[in-house]
């Protein structure tokens, strides 16, 4: 049995192993195994992923191991990662001369080879993504999916355009492409500019999405980071303008990672186990038949007709014959998220008919076999798909509350999002954050609709004019 979701640490612990997400008993630090069925969400998430990154960007591959030189030469850059960096010291028993990287992020990898394929204003915008393995030695608390030694699954992109109002454009394309990824898994998010100190190593400014998680923590779900031309001026990056004059690209870079799929498990997951949005579901549809002595051969008869009509619409359907007990089959697909279930007992099978269940609400239709078209089916999707968005976005939004002061945040913080005005200032910035015990996440990019403030009003710490910002505990 699963833990109750109020103890979320618990419960994410447990429904990674007992869902099958990830086996977490390989034995190195941070490192954990997909299990079959958890890889099979993985690539259903990624392959929508890839699906809206190939209308703009090219996908491309670049090697895991980046030399010490290149690395080093953006001191910023290196500087906020020089705490996470795995090196590989030896090529078997020889001392290499320059040590290399495991890739903790890619810029340093990719520009030298941007300075190589950028000649001319011809070959730009240039933009690329790949899908990698990225390595980061991180000493906190690990926990799978969420805080990783190897990330296995890191979506990162990287462009360049011929001057800063062009990157500028690429990084509102972006966020546009990250929305449409978390809607379609129906993640609630916001959207956030990180502050200064906060930002990516190199950058000009980042932008993040950031969920809010069931204990009222938050978590960092994409970023985006535009980079001006600080990138370009380190690994000379340039191109021909069409006035024959050499200018500096201005790029941006761009990322998410499997924690995407920690939003989908945590966000839409129940006492009962996960609950999946049906595109993204490994299985979408089981049938369970209901058998009773005597009237085993109709039950099994309407229940392979009505899996073969199923799978041959295309649907990822499973027929559940084994000899468990229902129950045992309600409790394990459940556990497993399937959105839609199909029961077929004597009854049904003598009025030709199936009931319905879906694992996001506790209603059962009987209907005929007749009834279930693929496009009863798509609807039904598409039914359930609202359905959970506008729950997670109802739990989202009674975890985030507008504050005057600091001393009634710092009893809210640790339960959910706290948000005030706030002016910008470092100095002020850290002791706001003192104060709370937790991290400001930024200035507001876009103000949902539903927080019902202004953009701008005095700052809850010093009184200067400042802008709506969010703060709170975060993974």
């Amino acid at each position: 049995m699963l833990p109750p979701k109020s103890n979320f640490s618990e419960w994410f612990h447990e429904i990674i192993q007992q869902a099958e997400i990830m086996d977490i008993r390989y034995p190195v630090k941070g490192l954990y195994v997909w299990f079959p069925f958890g890889f099979k969400i993985r690539r259903l998430v990624y392959d929508k992923l890839r699906e809206i990154m190939d209308r703009d960007h090219e996908e491309v591959y670049f090697p895991t191991l980046i030399p010490e030189t290149e690395l080093g030469k953006e001191s910023e850059h290196i500087k906020g990662f020089e705490d996470e960096v795995f090196w590989v010291t030896h090529g078997g028993l020889e001392k290499l001369d320059v040590k290399l990287a495991l890739r903790p992020t890619s810029e340093t990898a990719m520009y030298p080879m941007f300075k190589l394929w950028i000649r001319s204003h011809a070959d730009l915008p240039l933009r690329v993504y790949q899908i990698v393995n990225v390595f980061r030695y991180e000493t906190k608390h690990t926990r799978p999916l969420i805080r990783l030694r190897e990330i296995t699954s890191f979506k990162e992109a990287h462009t360049a355009h011929r001057n800063y109002e062009e990157a500028e454009e690429n990084v509102r394309l972006a966020v546009s492409l990250y929305k449409e990824f978390y809607d379609f898994l129906a993640i609630p998010y916001l959207i956030l500019r990180r502050p200064e100190w906060d930002k990516f190593p190199g950058a000009d400014y980042t932008i993040a999405f950031d969920t809010v998680m069931p204990d009222g923590r938050t978590m960092q779900i994409g970023t985006v980071h535009h980079l001006a031309d600080n990138f370009a001026k380190t690994f000379d990056i340039k191109y021909e303008t069409p006035d024959g004059d050499h200018a500096y690209v201005h790029q941006t870079c761009y990322g998410i990672s499997e924690r995407c799929i920690a939003a989908l498990i945590s966000i839409h997951g129940d006492d009962l186990g996960l609950v999946l949005p049906f595109e993204v579901s490994p299985v979408q549809i089981v049938i369970i038949p209901i058998l009773y002595k005597g009237k085993e051969e109709e039950v099994m008869d309407l229940s392979k007709r009505v899996y073969e009509k199923l799978k041959g619409y295309g649907f990822r359907v499973v027929l559940d014959d084994t000899d468990e007990r229902p129950g045992a089959k309600y409790y394990k697909w459940e556990l497993k998220g399937v959105p839609i279930r199909i029961e077929i007992g004597p009854k049904e099978a003598e009025r030709n008919e199936a009931v319905v269940s879906f694992r996001d609400e506790k209603v059962k239709k009987s209907l005929s076999v007749e009834e279930l078209s693929k496009e009863k089916i798509l609807e039904w999707a598409r039914e359930m798909k609202e359905r959970l968005k506008k729950k997670a976005e109802e739990e989202m939004r009674a975890k985030v509350r507008i504050f005057s002061n600091l001393e009634e945040a710092k009893e809210w913080i640790g339960k959910g999002v706290a948000v005030f005005y706030f002016c910008g200032d470092e100095k002020c910035g850290e002791e706001v954050e003192e104060k709370l015990s937790a991290g400001i996440l930024g200035k507001f990019e876009e103000i949902p609709e539903w927080i019902s403030a202004e953009e701008k009003g005095r700052c809850v710490n010093c009184g200067r004019e400042g802008f709506l910002c969010a703060a709170a505990k975060s993974y």
